[in-house]
């Protein structure tokens, strides 16, 4: 398989190379509220992991947060975890990109409460792919969100 350089300043065609790979950790994942209106033909849908923290705002819709450095080197200890999810794939990027931004309220170039970026995902014992994930677009830590505590997102019922 071909690697291709991937530019972080395109925001519809990078890693997608006709297709989309979405990390997903919350109302996108089977089973959820969204699922059904923005991820219906999904190609693929597999378990997989993030390092990050994972809150809840007063709402109950998580946010995931995610080390700035690059997360597949080992430094320091620290409080990431592994936070669960699964990784969507999808042939038509072009038109669910832009659907789920606006779903996630993230604007190119704009203020988001999430941001759009490219991490490390890991699947299949722990092979690291680039994959794209919403994270918080700031720091979390001085915010009223709730750390959960947990490493998957499963709300309450309600």
């Amino acid at each position: 398989m071909t690697e291709h350089a991937m530019n972080l300043n395109e925001f519809l065609k990078e890693n997608t190379q006709g297709m989309l790979r979405l990390f997903v950790y919350g109302t996108l994942k089977r089973g959820f509220w969204n699922y059904d209106r923005f991820c219906r033909g999904v190609l693929d849908i597999r378990e997989a992991e993030v390092r990050g923290r994972l809150y809840e705002m007063h709402s109950g819709i998580p946010v995931l947060q995610v080390p700035d450095g690059d997360v597949l080197t080992h430094g320091t200890a620290d409080d990431w975890g592994r936070v669960y999810g699964e990784l969507l794939t999808f042939d038509d990027p072009e038109s669910r990109l832009p659907a789920i931004d606006r779903l996630e309220a993230f604007h190119p170039g704009g203020s988001n409460l999430y941001r759009r970026v490219l991490v490390p995902v890991c699947i299949e014992h722990d092979m690291a792919l680039p994959i794209w994930a919403y994270v918080a677009g700031e720091s979390l830590e001085n915010s009223s969100f709730k750390r959960l505590e947990v490493s998957i997102w499963n709300p309450e019922p309600r």
